[in-house]
């Protein structure tokens, strides 16, 4: 009796000595954490063994990613799970962006129910070695709540080289963001090569100038043009969207219509209402010229421009704006007015809504969707179409209530060229608004719905418009911490809390730092 009270006591000082032992600061939060006892040394040569050759670029990107932490770069090898390896291997009874992590005294099992779970969960590796090559033994359960996690980046304001937009990736990969939503044209600047139409990069990447200051109360400019050279090939686009594929993230465009289209414009005036007067913007807003609604070369051009698109991006959504579009050349122009006569259309509202309609046909005739921001739901709206709601979370609510698919994305929690503090004399320069990481931490894409409407929210995006962001050191920190926030919200939902995401935020920004990456101090202090 005595030798067996004395097991049990060793046996529940064991077990209350694993339970006692701090689970690692993981971030998005995973689904579960149960900790072990001790802890497991990587070995000085590490080896990554795959069960398929298939599993191997992700392998290889892993392991990259481990040198800089380690020292050393880990083997990738294929072949049967070995003691003192981290074993990668796919589960069929995981979804697809699944994944299990257990760390034994043996080594490192990691499954994934797809190459993109297996490699969610090597991100989570990546931040446990990122203390160093002892790792506490474990088993991690862990899945995403949404199945868009997204984030956008605008390069037409300023423009970013391909290697920056890589470097882009890389955080969104950390952070287990899957949707990189590409901002190509605007007013300021068409960014895309489309060879119909060389034009477009020719003039339309181009401004004579840039204003200095806030646009809204400034009337001085720099004198510089800017935006020469500034655009991407063919061979750059399909650079991108390729590293982004191997790092599991889907790559989807934006062609700016019928509205931010002066950069179009300048290049082929005919596209216009007025037909002539066009020039690239030297300043930020929004303006009265826009395609011209009446006009069939306008659909002619943009079918065509999807057509390059398309066949660069394999992405199964296609962006094609729709926000921000004055009607008031379209009042005034005799070609909408008879579209909309001839059409039976009773506004300017419904004008658009035809519009985006008809773009929408032509982009499911080439087998994929759209999305639009929410101002497509003016007069109108395809019960195909997906809308991502901006101006406020109302949109979304009630694209979602008919039936759209709905991406929240909405200004005051999830636009991060925002200013992060109250304060702002101490920070960079900004369009104005204030996000701080809490507010996007907050935030409740299902405000206001019900269980069946919540179905119709694919998930979340945060967007960095970057009128006042000119360099990639802003741009890293303006979208961190914050995008630690956005995504815990995407792949945590369920399991939130803000003051347990702070303290473990302190771990992740060791890892910013190892990286090289600039982030705003403020949660940290």
């Amino acid at each position: 009796m005595k030798k067996r009270i004395l097991t049990l006591a060793a046996s529940l000082a064991a077990f209350l000595g694993a339970a006692a032992a701090p689970e690692p600061a993981i971030v998005p939060r995973p689904v579960s954490i149960t900790m072990g006892e001790g802890a497991y040394r990587l070995p000085e040569n590490l080896v990554l063994r795959v069960a398929a050759a298939d599993l191997k670029p992700a392998a290889e990107i892993a392991a990259a990613q481990l040198e800089s932490l380690l020292g050393a770069r880990p083997a990738v090898v294929c072949g049967k799970a070995k003691r003192g390896a981290v074993n990668l291997s796919l589960d069929s009874a995981l979804a697809d962006e699944e994944y299990r992590l257990e760390v034994t005294a043996k080594g490192v099992d990691l499954r994934g129910g797809s190459p993109r779970g297996l490699f969610h969960g090597l991100q989570t590796l990546r931040q446990l070695v990122a203390e160093g090559r002892e790792i506490p033994q474990l088993r991690i359960a862990d899945k995403p709540y949404f199945g868009y996690r997204g984030m956008m980046l605008d390069v037409c304001r300023h423009f970013s080289s391909v290697e920056e937009v890589k470097r882009f990736i890389d955080i969104l990969s950390l952070h287990k963001i899957n949707t990189f939503h590409w901002h190509l044209t605007e007013d300021q600047g068409w960014r895309l090569a489309v060879g119909r139409y060389p034009r477009l990069t020719e003039i339309g990447a181009v401004r004579a100038q840039t204003v200095v200051g806030h646009a809204r109360t400034s009337k001085e400019y720099d004198g510089k043009p800017y935006g020469e050279g500034m655009y991407y090939t063919a061979d750059d686009i399909r650079e991108v969207v390729r590293y982004a594929a191997e790092r599991y993230i889907d790559v989807i465009p934006e062609i700016e219509m019928p509205g931010h289209a002066l950069a179009a414009l300048a290049a082929y005036p005919h596209l216009g209402c007025r037909g002539e007067g066009y020039a690239v913007s030297p300043t930020w807003g929004v303006f009265d010229d826009v395609f011209c609604a009446g006009n069939d070369a306008v659909f002619e051009f943009l079918e065509a421009v999807l057509d390059e698109v398309i066949d660069l991006f394999p992405s199964r959504y296609i962006h094609i704006g729709g926000d921000e579009c004055p009607k008031t050349r379209w009042k005034e122009c005799p070609k909408c007015q008879a579209r909309m006569r001839a059409e039976g259309l009773k506004d300017e509202h419904e004008l658009q809504s035809y519009f985006m309609k008809r773009i929408e046909r032509h982009v499911n005739s080439r087998g994929r969707q759209i999305i639009g921001w929410e101002e497509i739901l003016e007069g109108g709206v395809s019960p195909t179409a997906t809308v991502m709601s901006w101006k406020s979370p109302q949109a979304g609510i009630e694209a979602a209530k008919r039936g759209n698919k709905v991406i929240m994305v909405p200004s005051k929690f999830c636009y991060f060229d925002y200013y992060q503090a109250e304060d702002t004399a101490s920070e960079p320069f900004a369009i104005g608004g204030y996000v701080p990481v809490s507010k996007v931490y907050a935030y409740d894409p299902y405000d206001q719905l019900n269980a069946d409407e919540r179905r119709a929210i694919l998930g979340v995006q945060a967007n960095l418009w970057r009128e006042y962001i000119p360099g990639m050191a802003q741009v890293e920190y303006m979208v961190l911490p914050r995008m630690a926030a956005l995504a815990e919200n995407g792949w945590s939902y369920d399991r939130k809390d803000y003051d347990d995401f702070v303290a473990r935020m302190q771990q992740l920004r060791r890892l910013y730092d190892r990286c090289g990456y600039r982030y705003a101090p403020h949660i940290f202090r």
